[in-house]
């Protein structure tokens, strides 16, 4: 292969269910010759994240930064800029990373950042997406991926997917439905993003 390998980065909070999706696809599908890309790190802002167990056991590198240790937002930030630019991320993909990204280190990743949200974007933007969604009546719910912005969760959509909002759904039974698609969407969304991304 003559271009380098395009780094995959993978930021985390907890389980780490879209993450291990990630991976598998990545494996199986072997990324690394057919799209020259592969799962180059997974990082977490939180020591205990389950998902850092998954990882590693997937043969993946890991790192926590811990946001407790820093004294603002802006610290975090720039310590885990550098930590992420020690693998050379061609792509930096959030899954389930729970933290309000600043805005600078939102520009340096931009056009390279992609995040899954448990909505049909534009509606449903933040937190409690699938109660809202029942509360709304809505009929469809379901999830996006999109690049990163400084405008939380508006960036350029990238895939979506679409689950039925059925009358006797509670907020776990339709977040329940939605990441079981979410983890086929993720995959397929950065593939097809990689796809495209010239090499650096």
């Amino acid at each position: 292969m003559t271009e380098s390998v395009k780094n995959i980065v993978i930021l985390i909070s907890g389980a780490g269910s879209n993450m291990t999706a990630l991976i598998r696809t990545a494996q199986q599908e072997q990324w690394e010759v057919q799209l020259g890309a592969r799962v180059a790190a997974v990082i977490s802002n939180q020591p205990g994240a389950e998902g850092l167990a998954l990882a590693q056991a997937l043969g993946v590198a890991t790192q926590v930064l811990d946001h407790k240790d820093f004294e603002s937002r802006a610290a975090f930030d720039a310590a885990l800029q550098t930590l992420i630019d020690a693998h050379q991320p061609a792509l930096v993909v959030l899954a389930g990373f729970m933290r309000i990204l600043t805005p600078g280190f939102v520009a340096h990743y931009a056009g390279r950042m992609v995040n899954i949200h448990p909505s049909l974007l534009p509606a449903f933007t933040g937190l409690n997406t699938h109660q809202r969604a029942i509360d709304a009546g809505s009929t469809e719910a379901g999830a996006t991926v999109h690049l990163v912005t400084n405008e939380l969760d508006h960036g350029q959509i990238l895939a979506q997917a679409v689950v039925p909002v059925l009358p006797d759904d509670s907020a776990k039974t339709l977040a329940a439905r939605v990441l079981a698609q979410e983890h086929l969407m993720y995959p397929q969304a950065i593939k097809d993003f990689l796809r495209e991304l010239k090499p650096a």
